[in-house]
């Protein structure tokens, strides 16, 4: 329970700082100001952040063989742990977090090093909450989901206003209308994934009654009274009491969710025998064979897409409402691609498609080839990034790049110029698949929720990445001229072609017997299954390529259309102003 407690706080407040520093204090052209109590402070948290890691991991080791902590200090054990155990790995994926954000924090002089920080810091702290839902409990997804966003939110929340707390009276009024903005957004998101675990938990149950009940109760008494308090704060009357009282109920409350995961309700011993082997599995009940009514109607939600996914949502309406207080009309059609775009990821993850691809491979196939080849057309031409730039407030001083100018260093640097290079987006978009599904990896991730996570963010961002570059209407690092992407967009048609005919030629599955374990009651033909998602990949994986290579073909002839008024006009300006030389001339002479 130490470790527990020891190991979140201090990774909250290692959170909070790294928020503070990148988003919330001064910053000079990208450089990190001279937030001394915050720059002093941060290697401590980092450091017992790192050492709480490795007792929780050790901790959780010796309550498995139940034990003392010392009968498991052996180099062999704790690697067998971490090399073949879900939660071993995802407790060492923190630990290494923690470690290389407590390295790197010497060499951390911008604003940007100290946003990927708070980023492999974010990853670190989420790991282990993979592992914290039983799959027998029912509504996997929709609990992991639900904690990982209660998780973010509230170690923002905490680490947010300690940070604030940490500062320097100097920096307190600058930054006090960001810190606002901050909580405000960790509060509603605190509050409707707090809502959606304990309903996944306990829904119409008596366990409201319990200790686990009452321990939520307690939580959103003092959810209701930080909130209280927090109004006064941004209402700038408050004290520093107030501020320090604050911190404290907040720290509370993240004791209070580590005792939570001491009083969660248990399943009942005799119910688990009823239990499907997919929802011992994956949490997920066996769905009946697909049909357009089963596929088109039924919906399983992913609580951690379906977060991701109104998250973007309410900052590209957040960015249309800007520009439109603004006087700026936003195109209309970018807005409805948008949602097109949205609405289809739903669709693949947590729609039907989304439900049935942990049973079928062919509608695995499927749902890949929306995340990777058909919703991102949709979402790049919705322009993000200009958006963006517009929307995005510049800095509060004259030498604050704010967050535009960190979007804009961002699309400047070396590693966006490499990443948008079109061999390597080609390379990302169709090398991955030989990677994931002619090796053990496919099989691999298909067994755990992480897998699916994974696998689904790689396919929306390679195809995001890949499109952005074919056809991509927001701002490029790198200008590519219309013949190289013809070029590559044939190179991708023929390596997806590739791909797909060597999987139709497999006469062995690749899944390593992962819907095998499933013992599903259709389709029980695994190899013809696999077959038919190939064929289907090679279908569906075609026909966005010639979409693309169609828009491609239009853009480059209206690109020239362009050019060619460009030098009409330049043409007409230079004959324009020989006449008036001459003219000039013909004056002269009459002279």
């Amino acid at each position: 329970m130490i470790f527990s407690i020891t190991h979140i706080l201090f990774a909250t407040f290692t959170i909070g700082s790294l928020i503070a520093l990148a988003f919330i204090l001064p910053e000079r052209e990208g450089q990190l100001g001279n937030q001394s109590r915050i720059r002093r402070f941060l290697p401590i948290f980092a450091g017992v952040w790192f050492l709480s890691a490795l007792g929780q991991l050790i901790s959780t080791l010796a309550a498995l063989f139940d034990t003392n902590l010392v009968s498991v200090l052996d180099l062999t054990m704790i690697r067998s742990y971490v090399e073949q155990t879900s939660l071993g790995r995802l407790q060492f994926v923190e630990f290494v977090s923690a470690g290389t954000v407590l390295l790197l924090l010497a060499a951390l002089r911008k604003v940007g090093g100290a946003f990927w920080l708070l980023i492999i810091s974010l990853v670190g702290i989420i790991a282990p909450v993979f592992q914290s839902h039983s799959s027998s409990l029912g509504s996997h997804g929709l609990a992991i989901g639900a904690l990982i966003f209660h998780v973010l939110a509230l170690v923002s929340w905490v680490g947010v206003v300690s940070a604030f707390a940490m500062m320097e009276p100097r920096f307190r009024e600058i930054a006090r209308p960001r810190v606002a903005i901050t909580a405000l957004w960790s509060a509603i998101a605190i509050v409707l994934s707090g809502l959606a675990s304990a309903w996944t938990r306990l829904r119409l149950s008596s366990d409201w009654f319990s200790s686990y009940g009452a321990i939520i109760v307690t939580k959103s008494a003092l959810y209701v009274t930080v909130l209280l308090i927090a109004r006064k704060l941004r209402a700038r009357v408050a004290t520093e009491r107030l501020l320090y009282l604050e911190v404290t109920i907040l720290i509370v409350i993240i004791g209070l969710g580590s005792i939570l995961n001491r009083f969660v309700p248990l399943q009942d011993p005799s119910a688990l025998g009823s239990l499907e082997q997919s929802q011992l599995l994956i949490g997920i009940a066996m769905p009946p064979a697909p049909n357009w009514s089963n596929v088109f109607w039924s919906y399983e939600a992913d609580g951690l897409m379906i977060g991701l996914l109104v998250l973007a949502t309410a900052l590209y309406i957040k960015g249309v409402l800007t520009l439109s207080r603004r006087g700026i009309d936003w195109p209309k059609g970018r807005t409805f691609s948008f949602a097109i775009g949205i609405a289809l990821l739903d669709f693949a993850t947590s729609g039907g498609v989304g439900l049935y691809a942990h049973f079928s491979f062919g509608f695995h196939m499927i749902a890949h080839m929306i995340l990777s080849m058909i919703a991102p057309i949709a979402l790049v031409l919705s322009a993000p990034i200009t958006l963006a730039l517009r929307a995005l407030p510049i800095g509060r001083t004259s030498e604050e790049r704010g967050l535009k100018g960190l979007l804009i260093s961002i699309l400047h640097s070396r590693a966006a110029r490499v990443w948008t290079h079109p061999i390597v987006a080609l390379a990302i978009f169709d090398g991955s698949l030989f990677a994931l599904y002619f090796t053990p990896l496919f099989g691999k991730l298909m067994s755990s929720h992480f897998g699916h996570l994974f696998m689904n963010v790689h396919f929306i961002g390679a195809g995001l990445l890949f499109f952005h570059v074919i056809v991509g209407i927001d701002p490029n690092p790198r200008k590519v001229h219309h013949l190289a992407r013809v070029v590559i967009l044939l190179a991708a048609m023929s390596i997806h072609a590739f791909f797909s005919v060597s999987l139709m030629s497999s006469n062995s599955l690749i899944d390593n017997g992962y819907f095998q374990s499933l013992a599903r009651p259709w389709a029980t033909d695994l190899l013809s299954d696999q077959k038919l998602g190939a064929s289907i990949g090679w279908a569906m994986g075609e026909i966005p390529i010639v979409v693309a290579l169609i828009a491609t073909f239009i853009q480059w002839v209206r690109s020239d259309a362009r050019d060619a008024k460009r030098a009409d006009r330049r043409s007409e300006s230079e004959l324009a102003e020989y006449n008036a030389y001459l003219a000039k001339l013909a004056e002269q002479k009459e002279k």
